[in-house]
């Protein structure tokens, strides 16, 4: 029943853990730079698959900076 659950602010849940979405986004920019070396001609697909690493690789980066600073 939705009466008998506990109400919790956002900053009492369990965080993320770093490590593992570090991890993960790190596994994720592999496999897309790793799709570079495939069978296909042309450079679109190889812009979107570096701009999708760069996007994620920015996710890291911009966390790891909010963490530094304090702002997150």
């Amino acid at each position: 029943m939705a009466a008998e659950e506990q109400i919790l602010s956002p900053d009492q849940r369990k965080p993320t853990s770093r490590k593992a979405l570090y991890t993960a986004l790190g596994v994720g920019i592999v496999i897309n730079l790793a799709y570079l070396f495939g069978n296909h001609q042309g450079w679109v697909e190889d812009a979107f698959l570096i701009i999708t690493a760069a996007v994620l690789l920015s996710v890291i980066v911009s966390d790891a900076w909010m963490r530094k600073t304090g702002l997150r």
